[in-house]
C-alpha cells in the first residue's frame, strides 16, 4: 500500500490533468461556454475592486472633506456596482451551469460504456470479479472519476483573476503589491502540504468503498441464506467492520482538511493586515493614495482565491484518478472470447451438436471436464446425468459459449461455436439455468426483454411452459409487474417463466440446466412432454435427476468426475450401469422420502391441535 500510494502520489496531478483533458475533448462546447462564464466572473470581480477603489477616491474621502456627495456621482457608483453584479451573476451561472451539464453527461457516457462492457465481456471475465465491485466501478468510481469538473471553469477562470488581480496591484502600487504577494510562498507551501497528506488517504477511501459496497451486496443478494442460518449478526459485524475503517479514514482526512482550509484562509487576511499597516504608513508619508491602499488589500483577498480553488481542484484529483483507473480498466477489458464470422441458419430444422473432446478447469488443479465427447441429432432429447460436481453445469456452459474450452470444440452444424459471428448463437441456441432471474418488470417484459413479440406467441411459450394457466389468473396477466428477482412468484413459476423466455425465441438448440427442479413433477413431465412432441425442430438437452424425466429423453449421456461413463437408453444403463442404476435410484428415493416428509408435517400438525 506504501509504494501504490507513493507512486500516486508521484503521478496524481498529471493523471489528474490527463483525466480533465479527455472531458475537455469529448465536450468542447459545453467547456468552453463555462470556461467563458468563469473568465467574466473573474474579470468583474476584479472590476469589484477598481470600482471600490474609484468610489473611495471619488466619493467617500470628498464626501468627508466636503461634507456632501454629488448625486451624480452617488448614482454613478451605484450603476457601477450594479452592472458588475449582474454581469457577474451571469457569469456564475454559465460557470455552475456547464460545469454541471459537462460533468453528468461524462458521468451518464461513463456508466453506459461500463455497462456495455459488461454486457459484452465473457462470463470466464466476471467470474473473476465480485459483483459489489463492478457496482462500485459503476457508480462511485464514475462519480469520482469526473467529480473534477465541478471546481474546473472557475478554477480556469480564478486564474484570468488572479493574473489581472496582481498585474491591477502591481499597477496601483509597486511596495504594496510585493508585500502582499509574499502571501504566495505560503499558500503553495499548505497546498503541497495538504496534498501530501491527503491523497494516500483519499485514494484508500475510494477503495475502501468499494469493499464495502461488496460486502453490502453479498448480504443483500444472500438475505434468504443469511437469514434461514440466523447470521444476521456475523453479517452486520462484518459490514460494520469495514464501514468503520472507511469511516476512520475518511475522518482522518478530515482532520487535515479541518486545519488546512482555517490555516489557508488565514494567511491572505494576515498579508492583508500588513498591506494595511506598510500602507497606512505611506499615506502619511504621501508616497501612495488610500484609495490604492484599499485597492491593493482588496485585490489580495481576491487573489487568495484563485490559489483556494485550484487547491479544491488538485484535492479532487486522488479520487478521480483511482475512480478513471478502474473505470478504464473495465472498458479496456477484452477476457478472451474472441469472435469469427460464421452463421447459423436463424430457423428450420433442430440443430445438430457435436462435443468433440472437452477439457476444461477453472483453475490449473482442478479439471472440471476431462475429454467429454457426444453427440446429439437434430430433434433429439439427451439427458445430462451425473454426480454433483461431474461437470453437468460447467458443460451446459461451454454448450452456450459463456465460457470458451481450454481444450477440444462444441459444434453446431459443423460448426465450432468460436467460428461463429458476435450474436449468431444467440439466435439458435437457448439455456435455461438452475437459477431462474426475473426483472423488476411485467411477465411479457420478462418473457420478450424488450423485443417485439406479439401476444400471442407469448401466450403460447406460456402454454408451452405450462405457465399459461397461473399468469392468466393474475391480476394483469401478461401487464403483472414481478417485483425484484419475481419475489411475488413461486420458485417453480420462476422455473416456468424463465422457460416460456426460452421457447418464445423458437430455439434450435435448448439446453435445460435442472430448469424445472422447483415444478411439480406431473407438470415437469407434461412441460418435457410438450417440448418433445410439439417442438420436433428442437434439438433438446437436459441436465435431469429425476427418474421419469430422464425416462423421457431418447438418450442418456451419464458423466462422471467430468468424463462421459456411459451412453444409451435410459433403460440399457439401468441393465448394465451399476454406478448410473444406483445414482439415478438414489434421486428417486431421495424424492420420496422428501415427499413424504412434506405429507407428514400437516398431519401431526392437525394432531397437536
Amino acid at each position: 500500500m506504501a509504494g501504490e500510494d507513493a507512486e500516486l502520489r508521484g503521478s496524481t496531478t498529471w493523471e489528474g490533468f490527463a483525466v480533465l483533458g479527455h472531458a475537455i475533448r469529448r465536450e468542447p462546447a459545453i467547456f468552453i461556454l463555462s470556461t467563458l462564464g468563469s473568465v467574466l466572473f473573474a474579470v468583474l470581480t476584479v472590476a469589484d475592486a477598481w470600482v471600490l477603489g474609484w468610489a473611495t477616491d471619488h466619493v467617500v474621502i470628498p464626501a468627508f472633506e466636503n461634507g456632501e456627495i454629488a448625486t451624480g456621482l452617488l448614482w454613478a457608483v451605484l450603476g457601477l456596482f450594479l452592472g458588475v453584479a449582474v454581469l457577474r451573476a451571469v457569469g456564475i451561472v454559465a460557470r455552475r451551469l456547464g460545469a454541471g451539464v459537462m460533468q453528468f453527461r461524462m458521468q451518464a457516457h461513463t456508466r453506459r460504456a461500463v455497462t456495455r462492457q459488461y454486457l459484452t465481456l465473457p462470463m470466464e471475465w466476471h467470474q473473476r470479479h465480485p459483483t459489489g465491485q463492478l457496482l462500485s466501478n459503476a457508480y462511485s468510481d464514475v462519480e469520482a472519476a469526473w467529480a473534477p469538473i465541478a471546481p474546473l471553469p472557475m478554477a480556469l477562470g480564478t486564474v484570468v483573476m488572479m493574473a489581472i488581480a496582481v498585474v491591477q496591484m502591481i499597477l496601483a502600487d509597486m511596495v504594496l503589491a510585493l508585500v502582499g504577494l509574499l502571501v504566495f510562498p505560503a499558500v503553495v507551501v499548505a497546498n503541497l502540504a495538504y496534498q501530501r497528506l491527503a491523497s494516500p488517504l483519499m485514494t484508500h477511501a475510494q477503495a475502501l468503498r468499494a469493499e464495502v459496497s461488496e460486502i453490502a451486496h453479498e448480504s443483500f443478494d444472500g438475505a434468504m441464506v443469511v437469514k434461514t442460518l440466523g447470521r444476521e449478526g456475523e453479517e452486520t459485524d462484518r459490514f460494520r467492520a469495514k464501514a468503520h475503517e472507511l469511516r476512520d479514514v475518511n475522518i482522518r482526512a478530515g482532520r487535515i482538511r479541518a486545519a488546512f482550509d482555517p490555516t489557508l484562509a488565514s494567511l491572505p487576511n494576515i498579508g492583508v493586515l500588513i498591506v494595511l499597516a506598510v500602507g497606512t504608513s505611506r499615506v502619511m508619508a504621501g508616497q501612495t493614495d488610500a484609495g490604492d491602499v484599499v485597492t491593493v488589500a482588496y485585490l489580495l483577498t481576491i487573489v487568495a482565491f484563485p490559489i483556494r480553488a485550484i487547491g479544491w481542484l488538485l484535492g479532487e484529483f486522488p479520487r478521480s484518478v483511482v475512480g478513471y483507473r478502474r473505470t478504464e480498466a473495465v472498458i479496456a477489458a477484452t477476457g478472451s472470447m474472441e469472435y469469427g464470422a460464421a452463421t447459423l441458419p436463424s430457423a428450420g430444422r433442430g440443430a445438430v451438436l457435436e462435443v468433440d473432446s472437452l477439457h476444461y478447469a477453472y483453475d490449473p488443479a482442478t479439471r472440471l471436464l476431462d475429454g467429454v465427447t457426444f453427440d446429439v441429432q437434430p430433434g433429439r432429447t439427451v439427458a445430462l446425468v451425473g454426480q454433483t460436481a461431474s461437470g453437468k453445469s460447467t458443460l451446459t456452459n461451454l454448450l452456450t459459449r459463456l465460457v470458451d474450452p481450454d481444450e477440444g470444440q462444441v459444434r453446431i452444424d459443423g460448426v465450432d461455436l468460436r467460428d461463429l459471428a458476435r450474436g449468431e448463437l444467440a439466435g439458435a441456441v437457448a439455456l435455461v439455468p438452475q437459477t431462474a432471474f426475473l426483472f423488476d418488470d411485467t411477465v411479457r417484459g420478462n418473457i420478450t426483454l424488450g423485443a417485439d413479440i406479439p401476444d400471442d406467441v407469448v401466450w403460447a411459450a406460456l402454454r408451452d411452459a405450462q405457465a399459461d394457466g397461473f399468469v392468466a389468473a393474475l391480476g394483469d396477466g401478461l401487464d403483472t409487474q414481478l417485483g425484484e428477482r419475481g419475489t411475488s412468484l413461486s420458485g417453480g413459476q420462476r422455473q416456468r417463466i424463465s422457460l416460456a423466455r426460452a421457447l418464445v425465441r423458437r430455439p434450435r438448440l435448448l439446453i435445460l440446466d435442472d430448469a424445472t427442479s422447483a415444478v411439480d413433477p406431473e407438470v415437469e413431465a407434461r412441460i418435457l412432454a410438450t417440448l418433445r412432441d410439439g417442438s420436433t425442430d428442437t434439438t433438446l438437452v437436459v441436465v435431469a435427476y429425476r427418474k421419469a424425466t430422464i425416462g423421457l429423453a431418447d438418450e442418456v449421456v451419464h458423466l462422471d468426475e467430468g468424463r462421459v461413463a456411459d451412453r444409451g437408453t435410459h433403460r440399457e444403463l439401468l441393465g448394465r450401469n451399476r454406478d448410473y442404476a444406483r445414482l439415478v435410484n438414489a434421486y428417486e428415493q431421495a424424492a420420496h422420502e422428501e415427499a413424504a416428509g412434506s405429507a407428514t408435517v400437516p398431519s401431526s400438525a392437525g394432531g397437536a391441535q
